[in-house]
């Protein structure tokens, strides 16, 4: 799939400010944007091409093999984007999450809501009731995995590399939010305040559990996307769906949800501002395919899906 690379940034980007806020996945924003296959197929031959590098055979046949099935037009300026937004960004979007909660959840809760009908589209044919149940079993998962209170905890070593993997689980799941899974754990804070001063030992014990966490969860994810293609984007659905209870605008801090209360109208523009954010880049990317005469998402996966919910 071809794209521009000023486009890629502005998509990397747009990853790497979500990433930071607790509640929004960049999953989601790598579906909404329409890259969401090529990156888990890239990562996916790229841990593929280090696996063969060490174990053979025919190490260095296999290793091009891989690499060369990596879309590098898309994944450089990606994560080049990714890193320049994490590395602007990080201190000031922290600073408006703590200090404007609820306009901040009520926005994000607006984006994620009208991102949903992105993966439910890629997934095709109708909602019968196998289909059904398999989005509401993954949003049940969802909203009881982001019910749990928050703890506060000293970031030991061992401790940062254990959340660096579960956090890079959940930035390639759409709906779970890596901010959010270490803001539950209590590193959210700390991993901000690491990567806002550059404090490279916090940073290296972090991005080897994030190496670590790709290598077993990337090939799952490519393996799923291939041979079930639907079903996953069904359990997706479901998993945004469920995650959305962390950005209800109206809750204290340990999660307890609330009414609707105070000057509610301002956050229900905050979620409509939001959802037009996304409609409007759905129907730029739509636009973008239609100038450029490629397909939709769905057909340059390229997937035959034999799974049974078709």
């Amino acid at each position: 799939m071809r794209r521009s690379l000023p486009g890629n940034l502005v998509r990397g980007a747009l990853i790497g400010v979500v990433e930071t806020v607790p509640g929004v996945s960049g999953g989601t924003v790598a579906l909404v944007v329409g890259i969401y296959d090529e990156l888990i197929n890239s990562a996916g031959h790229v841990v593929s091409a280090g696996r063969r590098l060490l174990t053979g055979p025919d190490r260095s046949a296999g290793l091009r093999e891989h690499l060369a099935r990596v879309h590098w037009r898309i994944v450089v300026p990606v994560v080049l984007g990714m890193a320049a937004a994490l590395l602007t960004v990080a201190g000031p979007v922290s600073h408006l999450v703590e200090t404007q909660p609820v306009l901040m959840r009520a926005l994000f809760f607006g984006m994620v809501l009208a991102s949903i009908g992105v993966p439910l589209r890629l997934a095709g044919g109708g909602l019968g009731p196998r289909a059904l149940l398999v989005v509401a079993a993954a949003a049940v998962l969802a909203f009881v995995l982001v019910s749990i209170p928050p703890t506060t905890v000293a970031p030991a070593p061992l401790l940062v590399v254990l959340a660096a993997m579960v956090a890079v689980s959940a930035l390639l799941l759409p709906g779970l939010s890596g901010s959010f899974l270490l803001l539950t754990i209590g590193l959210y804070q700390p991993t901000l305040r690491a990567v806002d001063e550059l404090d490279l030992g916090y940073l290296a014990l972090f991005f080897l559990g994030a190496g670590l966490g790709m290598v077993v969860v990337v090939k799952g994810l490519q393996w799923l996307l291939h041979r079930h293609h639907r079903i996953t984007m069904l359990a997706l659905t479901g998993l945004m769906l469920g995650a959305l209870r962390t950005l209800w605008p109206w809750q204290l801090e340990d999660r307890t949800l609330l009414a609707p209360a105070g000057d509610w109208w301002v956050q229900l523009l905050a979620a409509a501002a939001g959802a037009a954010v996304v409609v409007l880049l759905l129907a730029v990317d739509a636009r973008t395919r239609a100038r450029t005469g490629h397909g939709s998402p769905e057909e340059l996966a390229g997937v035959e899906d034999p799974d049974p919910f078709r």
